[in-house]
């Protein structure tokens, strides 16, 4: 029997086939261990003379031809019966794994015999998911965000697709995709998160013409969303459970017309549509349970929705979007080769006052200066305020397209303001681990950049760690050699922001920090960093830059 089976549904890809093969073609797993199934769902353009052109000239590929069925539901389920793999890896037509993709994934799914393998994904269709925080050998939707990942994107144990009749939806039906998610994610006794290297390359098409971008009517879009909640009801017990897998249909698509990034943009009749539509769907499908464990701001819209309040949520969405968050770095210093940075992170209304609680006869109500005059808002509780805050810092390394979370301790808590006012801080310490954060291995050469992320009290943002304007002199970083091979991890506060960013230069290139290290003689320790980074380079590289430190400073090279 083959490894894996990678499917690959195809409708009038053009010159995408010849963009997404070649990273199919040559996996490292080696071409005995794999297959790739192609099925044309109809193509009307040249998309079936590419594909057979591949076969023919590869022979790990095959194609299957079938007349159009209007979506990728049926070619995936071909694709299902006709594998020959112990597990089938899904892909798009347009989009690409990475060269080792198959290797590592299928190493962890044999090693916990896996029903599902999530792949770190990146791209331009992507952005940080702290599912991909670590590699989890075994999880299930019981222990681990899974729900935050519901694209088809990953690899099944083909025996386990087949015993519990997993098949896609067939036929134009929007959030096929999650349909069949939600009943692999229930069923799945192991599911593993491979998340130490990139596997998969979620791509924009430059034409606009992924399928996800297809319009639809809210009438259809929300009677396809009721039947992935249905299908949840159906395979989970009433209780926290089933409340916890419905919340993210919730939050995530039900209350999104009502959010601040779409309420503002919709008007008149086709605002009051979708208003109408997902009010309904927010009454009937929903159990209590589920609306009562969302966050006070998200769990306020959910209030306002049902209680039919359109107007309120467009002004709520109004005064909310102007809430920005807050980083201070409190101390940030290096320790044992690694940069320890404590933060403090907190929400401002746009008027530049804290976005605060009120305690008022014993209850904590959500900042009554910003829901000032909203219908159906007054007096609003945040009974457990701190239930929802979590954040974390990222290392976002923009020339290879890979976020990276760091080790990080925040802890939330309230700040008294006096009169009865109260703040919610995530505040603690992260330590970046430059030896070990891409995935376990060393940071990449080249300059990366330290963001903050937090949802607080409902509020989710993300913002660039950066210098504050009344900095102590404390705050100048000081530069360390690590590892072996030496690395110089640089850290400095740069661009117009003064973000926090860090950048890594490997032996031949450590001509010029040499000098520029030991010529700060207030730095004792920083002289002694340079000083072991110079004795550990090559020999060559060690003289050529002895040579333009004297040359360019005679002190600098004693």
């Amino acid at each position: 029997m083959l490894k894996v089976s990678i499917v690959v549904p195809v409708y009038n890809a053009g010159r995408y086939i010849d963009l997404c093969a070649p990273s199919l073609l040559h996996q490292t797993l080696g071409k005995d261990a794999y297959e790739i199934i192609y099925v044309d769902d109809g193509s009307t353009d040249d998309s079936a003379q590419r594909l057979d052109q591949l076969a023919a000239q590869h022979p790990h590929v095959s194609v299957i031809h079938q007349e159009n069925s209007g979506w990728p539901g049926k070619p995936r389920n071909v694709g299902i019966r006709e594998a020959r793999g112990e597990y089938v890896q899904f892909v798009d037509q347009d989009d690409e794994l990475t060269p080792a993709a198959l290797e590592h994934l299928h190493r962890l799914a044999t090693r916990n015999r896996s029903d599902i393998v999530l792949g770190k994904v990146v791209g331009t269709m992507a952005g940080p998911s702290n599912v991909f925080k670590r590699t989890v050998e075994r999880c299930t939707v019981e222990d681990a965000p899974l729900f935050e990942s519901l694209t088809p994107h990953k690899m099944f144990r083909r025996d386990f697709l087949l015993a519990h009749d997993l098949m896609f939806p067939e036929g134009p039906v929007r959030l096929e995709d999650q349909l069949f998610m939600v009943r692999a994610y229930v069923r799945a006794k192991t599911v593993s998160i491979f998340a130490d290297h990139p596997c998969y390359v979620w791509k924009r098409r430059d034409d606009g013409g992924n399928t996800s971008s297809r319009a639809t009517a809210p009438e259809d879009y929300y009677g396809h969303l009721r039947a992935v909640v249905e299908a949840i009801k159906l395979d989970t017990e009433p209780g926290p459970l089933q409340d916890h897998l419905l919340r993210r249909s919730y939050r995530v698509e039900l209350l999104r017309p009502v959010n601040e990034a779409r309420v503002l943009k919709r008007t008149g009749k086709n605002l009051e549509r979708h208003f109408t539509v997902v009010r309904r769907m927010a009454l009937d499908a929903y159990p209590p349970g589920v609306r009562d464990g969302l966050p006070a701001l998200t769990r306020l819209r959910a209030h306002l929705l049902e209680e039919g309040h359109l107007d309120s949520l467009v002004e709520l969405g109004r005064r909310t979007q102007g809430i920005k968050p807050e980083v201070t770095v409190d101390d940030i210093r290096w320790r044992d080769g690694k940069l320890h940075v404590t933060t403090t992170i907190g929400m401002r209304r746009a008027d530049g006052e804290p976005f605060t609680l009120v305690e008022r006869y014993g209850r904590m109500l959500l900042d009554p200066d910003l829901l000032a005059g909203i219908k159906g808002a007054e007096d609003f509780e945040a009974p457990h305020p701190l239930g929802h805050a979590h954040g974390e810092l990222l290392v976002h390394d923009a020339a290879n397209d890979l976020w990276w979370f760091p080790d990080a301790d925040l802890t939330p808590r309230t700040q008294a303001l006096g009169g009865g006012r109260h703040r919610v801080l995530l505040a603690g310490e992260t330590v970046i681990d430059p030896l070990t954060l891409a995935g376990g291995r060393p940071m990449e050469p080249g300059t990366q950049v330290v963001w903050a992320s937090a949802q607080l009290l409902g509020v989710g943002r993300r913002a660039r760690v950066a210098r504050g304007a009344d900095a102590e002199g404390g705050a100048v970083l000081a530069s360390v050699g690590v590892g072996t091979p030496p690395r110089l991890v640089i850290p400095n506060w740069g661009g117009t922001s003064g973000q926090l960013r860090l950048t890594v230069r490997l032996p031949s290139q450590a001509t010029l920090p040499h000098r520029i290290l030991l010529r700060t003689a207030a730095a004792p320790n920083i002289r002694q960093a340079a000083s072991t980074v110079l004795h550990r380079l090559p020999r060559d590289v060690r003289r050529r830059a002895k040579k333009l430190a004297r040359k360019a400073d005679p002190w600098s090279a004693r």
